[in-house]
């Protein structure tokens, strides 16, 4: 049975250069569905996204910014990109190449899902 996200992470996973997508939830980075490559860790990238995606939208809120759009963390080894909304977030984990403009607009239009 597939649910709403299939296709989405399907699209998503397809990118070169991504390992991972997860739609988790953002209080409790709990996995509500994942499409990952063999030896990505995705629990601990759920938990630990969801709570930095959480801290980073509380932040902008508190510096008067409005609500957080899209949020990227940028590693020596790879990339970490999550988008949310109505307590999911979406979550792509890709190598340090991936193209992120093209991962960006894809994940912003899926917010359509979302609501």
């Amino acid at each position: 049975m597939s649910s709403p996200f299939t296709a989405l992470l399907g699209q998503l996973i397809r990118h070169r250069g991504v390992s991972g997508c997860l739609v988790v939830g953002e209080r409790d980075g709990m996995i509500v569905e994942a499409n990952l490559q063999i030896g990505v860790k995705g629990e601990a990238f759920a938990a630990l996204s969801a709570s930095l995606y959480r801290k980073a939208r509380r932040s902008a809120l508190a510096a008067g910014f409005g609500e957080a759009g899209f949020f990227e963390l940028t590693a020596d080894a790879g990339r970490v990109c999550a988008v949310g909304r109505n307590e999911l977030v979406l979550i792509v984990i890709g190598e340090p190449a991936v193209n992120v403009g093209l991962i960006r607009v894809e994940m912003l239009q899926a917010m359509e899902l979302f609501a």
